[in-house]
């Protein structure tokens, strides 16, 4: 089973992240203990070639330096620069974070690096006994490093989301929803709701009650509506989504019904009859006819200076048409049913 991260962003967002528990975190260090420790066996291989063999104290010097460089140096840099992965944590896809969610910062991975070499693995740290047990009794799985730096290990591959289901309006909300001035709504604090109510069911109890009604005295805040008497925060929100929903798809279907009316006046004014969807039947015309030439695969325009809607040649045999002659003048024409109509 997955740890959910508590992780709460000022805007009432919780955090879409897992927490990195013992196993993940110790195949990392494991990792990054090998690059280490091949770091300090190059370094001293160095030293052997460039230190006299008689000057002991010079040589123990520069091993200790070499040492706190290596096993501290190593894991501020990299975390540093990458805000907040090492070598072993980029291989795992963790990451550390500070406590509400921000990147860490150079001061963070010191202390980091300083906490992890003295308490947590090496000087005191029993070879990694401390953070074993410190991560054990945290419900984030933290070590005292984290601890002193405000940080926190999390995972970065987490499976990716299917979409945000559909949200529907509840029942018995449907008038008072359509009373409200969504305008005043902000479009990130409708996506906190969104996501919310996307993982309304993934929380547990007592954490979605908590930020549910955070979210929902926001919301109330912002539209100048409070949650009506008796009405859960998660039906409030949705009412409140689904509503701005279909307001905006209405929105769109009148500038599409608009779109469509200026193109009808626009066909009118050109001599085709002004219906709704009633488009030039030459405007869907079948590809080339046999012995047509290719390099005319439609027939020709209608002349505007003709008195007839369509062109005579449209029906001459050369064309596939009939071989009878064409109407009289002023008999109306019928425009051919549109077969791409959108849907009213």
């Amino acid at each position: 089973m997955h740890e959910e991260s508590e992780l709460v962003t000022g805007e009432a967002v919780v955090l879409d992240l897992r927490v990195a528990k013992l196993a993940s975190r110790a195949l990392a260090m494991a990792l990054d203990v090998v690059v280490q420790f091949a770091l300090l066996l190059g370094a001293i291989f160095v030293m052997t070639l460039t230190v006299p063999a008689d000057d002991g104290s010079l040589a123990l010097t520069l091993f200790l330096v070499f040492l706190v460089l290596v096993m501290v140096g190593y894991p501020v840099l990299f975390e540093t620069l990458s805000r907040g992965r090492s070598l072993g944590k980029m291989a795992l896809g963790l990451r550390v974070v500070r406590v509400d969610g921000g990147p860490i910062r150079f001061r963070h991975a010191l202390t980091r690096g300083l906490a992890g070499f003295v308490v947590d693995f090496w000087t005191l740290g029993l070879f990694g006994a401390v953070a074993v047990i410190v991560s054990l009794c945290s419900s984030d799985g933290r070590r005292v490093g984290d601890f002193l730096a405000g940080t926190l290990v999390v995972r970065e591959r987490v499976p990716e989301s299917a979409g945000y289901p559909a949200i529907g309006m509840p029942p018995g909300l449907e008038g008072w929803a359509s009373q409200l001035d969504l305008t005043r709504l902000p479009d990130d604090l409708a996506l906190a709701s969104r996501q919310f109510l996307a993982r309304f069911n993934e929380l547990r109890p007592e954490a979605s009650h908590a930020l549910g009604w955070g979210l929902a005295q926001q919301v109330g805040n912002a539209l100048g509506a409070a949650v009506p008497p008796g009405v859960p925060p998660w039906a409030f929100l949705a009412a409140v989504l689904a509503e701005r929903r279909n307001r905006d798809h209405a929105k769109a279907f009148q500038a599409y019904a608009a779109a469509q009316a200026q193109q009808a006046q626009a066909f009118a004014a050109q001599g085709y009859p002004a219906q709704p969807h009633a488009y030039p039947a030459q405007a869907y015309a079948a590809p080339a006819y046999p012995g047509q030439p290719a390099s005319q695969p439609f027939p020709a325009q209608p002349n505007a200076a003709s008195s007839q809607p369509f062109p005579a040649q449209a029906a001459a045999p050369e064309y596939g048409g009939s071989s009878e002659p064409t109407p009289p003048r002023g008999t109306p024409v019928v425009p051919a049913e549109n077969p791409f109509t959108p849907p009213s």
